[in-house]
């Protein structure tokens, strides 16, 4: 790896030692790869669909009931300021298995839409290095055809299953199954993906007290200030309480599985969401209601001081060249993210300053971009004359148009009236710890113009540096704004965005 790849990098000012310090964090971890099969880590990535970051209890949900997922924070490492690169179930999927940002893989910035097909995506870089590989649950990921003369991508799971089963169509019934029957001389790289907790809910008809203890009593619940707080967005909230418990639960399953064979020690766990509840103000945001997401890391014979939250700044682009870094192998030459292995041995550890996410069209038309640097958050919306209501499946929803009725009614709060906001400002800027709701829009502020001036130009700069782009056509609605109800086939007009490949060195944020 040439040193001036990186001399974007927003980590350091000077690129060769930027160089320095990634070449050494790959090489601290490369002795792994010699190790014999058996000793090398094993990886575990669980995602839930749909599961805002404060939903559980280790993060401050007070009723949500997520024992396992708590056992696992508290002995393992909670990240405090994890961020998504898209609040939108494909895109930020793509993301994580790339480690490249949505716009950077062609066509799967918008929902539904293929990775383009040269980018390498990090299981089969494991797989290709004797891991072995296999993904259960929720796929939502594609390559593009090659193009002519171009070999196909080579197959990066060894196993792949829906994680169906009669009785539970939550996407985790196979989980414990592939832990058992996996090979035995070989480390491991397992993607559990949960469907919980996406619409519609299929928990509640599905529930299994005797594993999953009472159903969640919706007077119990926690009614986000962006929500109405009636019957129907309790029932709402429950019946979406009962789908994280459900998540939980297999979670714990697999856990145990590797306990009982004395596998769990060097398994490195990682538990994080796609994006956020499928509500008004949460899946599909560039806010923190959208776009930051409950991440924890759990692995006995790797992560030092146990137990320690950390408040360091990380993205998901930064999970493939971790888990590569992990396994003793170096990151892929397309990978925008930074290894995050410091801060599994050090809580306190700084791998990036800045963490930049993107909205495109998932349902609705729509482009917007943001960073969030210096405790700041700024947002620049390139459709501000349109809405922020959320994708059609929320729309649809109890919880939306309950508020939608409180709207007809009277005065909504300021974040009730929020979602249906239109125009939008074209600039936000938001002090996230004194305003964790980001309601108090400082762009105008003449106090806080530096600020806002320095994170503009730095969006600008990533923009420019990733080969971002507004095509002066977007891909149009698909559903109605205010009902949900479809209006034309989803990705009809699908318009492509971004580079085909960025280098290395193009700044990480």
């Amino acid at each position: 790896m040439h040193p001036t790849l990186l001399l974007g990098h927003p980590l350091t000012r000077t690129g060769l030692f930027c160089a320095a310090v990634l070449l050494i964090s790959i090489s601290s971890s490369a002795p792994a790869a010699t190790l014999p099969a058996a000793n090398r880590p094993n990886v575990i990535l669980f995602i839930a669909d749909d599961v805002s970051w404060d939903d559980l209890g280790c993060t401050g949900n007070p009723t949500a009931r997520t024992p396992h997922l708590d056992r696992l924070a508290a002995n393992g490492r909670r990240f405090d300021a994890a961020y998504l690169t898209a609040s939108s179930c494909s895109p930020s999927r793509s993301s994580v298995v790339t480690g490249r940002y949505p716009h950077n893989n062609g066509r799967a910035s918008e929902l539904h839409q293929p990775v383009a097909a040269h980018l390498p995506w990090f299981p089969r870089l494991l797989r290709e290095a004797a891991y072995y590989t296999a993904l259960s649950g929720k796929h939502h990921m594609t390559f593009e055809a090659p193009a002519a003369g171009e070999a196909p991508q080579p197959t990066p799971f060894d196993h792949v299953d829906s994680g169906k089963i009669p009785g539970n169509s939550g996407g985790h019934g196979n989980w414990v199954k592939v832990v058992q029957e996996r090979p035995k001389d070989k480390p491991f790289f397992f993607w559990f993906a949960a469907l919980d907790a996406h619409r519609d809910w299929d928990g509640d008809k599905e529930w299994q007290p005797e594993r999953y203890g009472p159903k969640h009593e919706p007077a119990a619940v926690r009614v986000p200030a962006y929500l109405h707080d009636n019957a129907a967005t309790r029932a709402d909230l429950a019946s979406y309480y009962n789908e994280v418990t459900r998540f939980d639960h297999y979670v714990g399953r697999v856990v145990a599985a590797l306990e009982n064979e004395g596998a769990l020690a060097n398994t490195l766990i990682l538990v994080m969401a796609d994006n956020t509840r499928a509500f008004p103000r949460a899946k599909t945001r560039l806010h923190d209601s959208g776009m930051k997401t409950y991440f924890i890391a759990h692995w006995p014979a790797g992560l030092a001081q146990p137990g320690r939250p950390s408040p360091s700044l990380v993205s998901a682009i930064d999970i493939a060249p971790t888990v590569l870094a992990v396994a003793g192998l170096p990151a892929a030459s397309t990978m925008q993210g930074v290894s995050f292995l410091p801060v599994l041995k050090n809580p306190a550890a700084t791998v990036r300053q800045h963490a930049f996410s993107e909205h495109n069209w998932h349902d609705y038309e729509a482009h917007g971009r943001a960073v969030r640097s210096e405790g700041f958050l700024y947002i620049f919306n390139h459709r501000p004359a349109l809405a922020w209501q959320g994708p059609a499946d929320s729309v649809r929803g109890p919880s939306h148009q309950a508020l939608r009725a409180a709207r007809s009614a009277g005065p909504l709060t300021p974040a009730q009236a929020d979602v249906f906001l239109a125009p939008r400002p074209s600039e936000e800027l938001y002090d996230t710890a004194a305003d964790p709701l980001q309601l108090k829009n400082l762009a105008a502020d003449p106090q806080h113009r530096g600020t806002k001036i320095r994170l503009a130009k730095l969006l600008a700069e990533w923009s420019d540096a990733t080969g971002d782009t507004v095509p002066a056509q977007l891909t149009g609605d698909s559903f109605e704004r205010e009902t949900g109800a479809a209006t034309k086939a989803a990705g009809a007009t699908k318009a492509a965005k971004g580079s085909k490949a960025a280098p290395r060195g193009t700044p990480a944020g």
